[in-house]
């Protein structure tokens, strides 16, 4: 993995992370019981950007850690999960 693909990666990892973060204990203005006029009941109430975001980048970091670590190892390769074997063979070792 190259830079620009550990940078892809984690962009991809951090937004979907974000999304999932977006809808952990959302309360809206009507659960509240105090709608601003102007706004749609629906609309979040007490919403605190900074702190998912915050959060959202600590628990992409891990993940990311994570799927880098095993990408670069190699325990799982292209070849593993080739099931309907559009690769080509293995070329051998150079000297063998």
């Amino acid at each position: 993995m190259n830079l620009t693909g550990g940078i892809v990666l984690f962009a991809v990892i951090w937004f979907l992370t974000f999304f999932v973060a977006l809808q952990i204990r959302p309360k809206s203005q009507a659960d509240a019981g105090e709608i601003v006029p102007g706004t749609p009941a629906g609309a979040p109430a007490n919403f605190q950007l900074k702190r998912k975001v915050v959060a959202t980048t600590m628990i992409a970091i891990v993940i990311w850690s994570v799927i880098a670590s095993v990408i670069l190892s190699g325990v799982f390769t292209l070849r593993d999960i080739d099931w309907f074997g559009h690769l080509p063979p293995e070329a051998p070792a150079a000297g063998q």
